[in-house]
């Protein structure tokens, strides 16, 4: 089937490349103006007044998680320590008696008192059974003491290696960073599963704002092997159900439940694929537990580094494989670990292509060009940028304020940048993610990237970083967006408040309920 999608421009990050795009079965058959494209045997879909994009893509998104906030308990906007808790109680009261108590996005930051919860916070709301809250990052959990007892943790307790417990006096105080939030057992961490319909309702909000891919993290860091193979069935019961294209990367450091990833995910429906393999070499700059090279300015503490031999090893089998390396890495000291890691698999015969640093967010000048000497690609969340303006200057002090996501130095220096929103941490909206990387929220504001190559982050950049071909190119999916908006001239506000109209996944618009809300704190 032949048909015409036009509208008052097509717009990609090389700016306006004619007003209309021919589709045949559903891949881009040219791209033009409309006047050259039209034929009377051709039926034609004209949105008069607005312009089409590429379809947005999110390299980096944690797809299940955040189908679950939709229907959960974010505490992101909560103000003080005892809104939390009442928050939380009132959520516990909403949930079947005896089942364990999960919440995800507390920000300390924004809390009244300016410090974390603790196990006695969390007896007042939830007395009777365990339960179990997230910061936004993901990277820090706090436990109820009847969490923590019913997974033996106590002052005998020891730091695994890569996290740590927070004690007083000994005593932890529910406080566990990093891999540490792994001791929580398996039963109470994370919560439950998924029912199916709800991951591909939250599928489709994504594609309600515009996203025909995405790079979806299947797995958590620190979760048991039992809750990763759960997760993958529950993708491969969705797979021919899916609005818009899923590759797959799989949170592990065994090479067998590697292989089975990629065998369960490629074999489920043509729109699920596994994609590689994603290790962490630290963890957040909010939770200081990013790895540092120096410490931080408000604490004491150069962070965790997480990095191991065994993350060198999943590493060279994924390429192996065949598959991608996703490594995320905060602070500077992650960030050289993580290029030599990268240096040693390009040095066995990696392509630079299928290796990606995730976040990037501290990034010292030499580090710039040696990462732009290696040739790989920097997925990064310019959402951040928002969340973090607050603070963090006094987490990293003035100086190394200019080495925080310095999207303009990399792209100077020839480093493939990919957008993402690393949601649920932050709102996987993308427009919101490109209005961030042209506004800054003050941090460097010589960073700050045009409209179109922040656009470019979320189309061009992206699909690369998830091995798609380059969007609109003849012979690619027919993946678009129509918006409302001119992205070629418009200001960060404009962006921010772009709507979009249409969303179309292989040249046929979605029917999708855009009433439904997309975001929740």
């Amino acid at each position: 089937m032949r048909k015409l999608i036009a509208a008052e421009a097509v717009i990609t990050s090389a700016g306006i490349i004619g007003n209309a795009i021919l589709v045949e079965d559903g891949r881009v058959s040219a791209v033009g103006q409309h006047r050259d494209l039209t034929r009377s045997d051709i039926v034609e879909e004209r949105y008069p007044g607005a312009f089409i994009t590429p379809g947005f893509r999110d390299a980096h998104i944690h797809a299940v998680p955040y189908a679950a906030l939709l229907s959960g308990c974010s505490l992101k906007s909560a103000a003080s320590i005892d809104d939390l808790i009442d928050r939380l109680a009132r959520f516990a009261a909403t949930q079947p008696p005896n089942s364990p108590i999960v919440a995800t996005r507390f920000d300390d930051e924004s809390l009244r008192e300016g410090r974390l919860p603790n196990r006695h916070d969390l007896d007042r709301a939830v007395p009777d059974r365990p339960a179990v809250i997230y910061r936004y990052c993901g990277h820090v959990a706090v436990a109820n003491s009847t969490a923590l007892a019913a997974s033996n943790i106590d002052g005998g307790t020891s730091d695994p290696e890569g996290g740590s417990l927070d004690r007083h006096d000994g005593i932890p105080t529910g406080v566990l960073r990093e891999t540490a939030a792994g001791l929580i057992a398996p039963a109470l961490a994370r919560g439950g599963s998924l029912d199916p319909s709800s991951l591909v309702a939250g599928l489709e909000r994504l594609a309600a704002l515009g996203i025909t891919s995405i790079g979806a993290m299947i797995g958590y860091g620190e979760q048991p092997s039992e809750k990763l193979e759960a997760e993958i069935d529950l993708w491969r019961e969705v797979a021919r159900q899916l609005p818009i294209n899923v590759h797959g990367i799989t949170i592990t450091d065994d090479p067998a439940q590697l292989v089975a990833a990629r065998s369960a995910l490629d074999s489920a429906g043509s729109r699920l694929r596994w994609l590689g393999v994603k290790r962490f070499a630290d963890g957040s700059l909010g939770g200081h537990t990013a790895a540092m090279c120096s410490p931080f300015s408000d604490r004491p503490t150069t962070g965790t580094y997480r990095l191991t031999s065994a993350d060198a090893a999943i590493s060279r089998t994924s390429v192996e494989m065949g598959g991608m390396v996703c490594i995320h890495a905060i602070g500077d000291r992650a960030v050289g670990g993580v290029l030599d890691v990268f240096e040693d698999l390009v040095v066995r015969g990696a392509d630079p292509d299928a290796l990606r640093m995730e976040h990037v967010s501290v990034i010292a000048p030499e580090q710039i060009k040696r990462f732009a000497n290696l040739g790989v690609t920097a997925s990064i969340q310019p959402a951040f940028l928002a969340s973090e303006s607050g603070w963090l200057e006094d987490r990293v002090g003035a100086a190394r304020t200019a080495w925080v996501y310095p999207f303009a130095s990399m792209r100077d220096a020839g480093i493939p940048l990919a957008g993402s929103s690393d949601s649920p941490v932050e709102p996987p909206h993308p427009l919101w993610g490109m209005a961030a990387a042209v506004d800054r929220h003050g941090i460097s504001p010589a960073e700050a990237l045009s409209p179109l190559e922040a656009l470019g982050l979320f189309t061009s950049g992206a699909a690369r970083a998830i091995r798609e071909p380059e969007p609109l190119a003849i012979g690619s999916a027919a993946d678009l967006v129509v918006l409302d908006t001119n992205l070629a001239d418009a200001s960060a506000n404009q962006i921010h408040d772009c709507t979009v109209l249409t969303t179309y996944v292989d040249g046929h618009a979605l029917d999708l309920d855009r009433s439904q809300p997309t975001w929740v704190d």
